[in-house]
């Protein structure tokens, strides 16, 4: 409640953020900044606020959509990573080397290349230089304007959707509402598995899409099996029993509200996002009987765990979504023969 009382007396600082977001955005649109266009295809994913749309897996989805026809490349900031520059991730890499999202990522899919670089002119300068790439999936970049991609996600959440939202500090907005109008598609995440497409053309209407603009509506699909230091659970097995949840991560709403589903009783440990856990939280956790987790926050904790498991999730869309990204990615593709 003071959080929240706090955030609305720093209004004022809200209107200035979106004074300095809506010039910055019209030095780009007048070409006064440039963005720079590169020949290989490039896949943006981002969002308008920070952090909490699903971002990490839009992009397992996307290579799981493309990574049999092509060569793919994931370029990311590599938030709170403890190295600098572009780094190029191979089998010595660490969770502190490349940041836990594309750790993450490339602990799941080898094959495919990740690399960090804070500088994404200068990340995608390097890997351009591989002529065996063919695709390079922007992850967190939309409102990243020094780069011009050639097919743009946007990602909102639907219990937060940007059209409702506020500039920072206020809200969570971190670019203008009007930015929306550069994506490709628009991609509601974290809807009720029952949406219905009442609701979801009630949704569309208020996000006001442009014409040839896109908007899927995704749900969030969790795993039967947890993954983790521990194998043959499911989430039945802790039914009854002593369950600590540690969470750092942006929304871990959805997560909690999975879990009172399943009548899992749980105590909940929530930190900030992308946290690095000090000894003494280590040696906290090291006591409970149970720990559940994100994948994200296991990939920082696996090694100084082991007791803990995560639920494994990924997008799942609603109303032919599916049909219509791969309609989508393939007009895209043909553009690069």
């Amino acid at each position: 409640m003071i959080v929240l009382l706090l955030r609305k007396l720093l209004f004022p600082i809200s209107l200035l953020y979106g004074l300095v977001v809506y010039l910055r955005n019209v030095l780009y649109n007048w070409g006064i900044f440039r963005s720079v266009p590169f020949k290989i295809p490039i896949i943006c994913v981002g969002n308008l606020s920070v952090g909490g749309t699903g971002k990490t897996p839009m992009i397992e989805l996307l290579i799981n959509e493309l990574d049999a026809t092509f060569n793919l490349a994931v370029l990311s900031r590599g938030y709170k990573r403890k190295s600098k520059g572009f780094v190029l991730a191979d089998k010595n890499s660490t969770v502190e080397d490349l940041g836990d999202e594309p750790f993450q990522v490339h602990s799941k899919f080898p094959q495919v290349t990740v690399a960090v670089d804070a500088n994404r002119r200068n990340g995608i300068s390097i890997l351009e230089g591989d002529s065996a790439l063919d695709i390079v999936l922007l992850d967190d970049a939309f409102q990243h304007r020094k780069v011009k991609p050639g097919f743009s996600i946007l990602l909102t959440s639907y219990g937060n959707l940007y059209v409702d939202d506020q500039y920072l500090p206020t809200g969570n907005l971190r670019d203008s509402k009007m930015a929306a109008k550069r994506a490709n598609l628009i991609i509601v995440t974290k809807c009720p598995a029952n949406l219905s497409e009442k609701e979801a053309l009630s949704i569309k209407t208020r996000l006001d899409p442009r014409d040839g603009q896109e908007v899927l509506f995704a749900y969030l699909k969790y795993g039967e099996r947890l993954m983790g230091s521990r194998t043959n659970l499911k989430l039945s097995n802790f039914l009854g029993k002593q369950v600590t949840l540690v969470t750092g991560i942006a929304a871990p709403e959805p997560l909690v509200s999975y879990l009172n589903e399943k009548e899992v009783a749980f105590e909940h440990i929530a930190f900030p996002d992308h946290h690095f856990f000090t000894a003494t939280e280590i040696d906290h956790l090291k006591g409970k009987a149970h720990i559940l987790t994100t994948e994200k926050d296991f990939m920082r904790l696996r090694t100084k765990l082991d007791n803990i498991v995560y639920i494994p999730i990924k997008h799942a869309f609603l109303f032919k979504g599916t049909e219509t990204l791969q309609e989508r990615l393939n007009i895209f593709m043909k553009r690069y023969p």
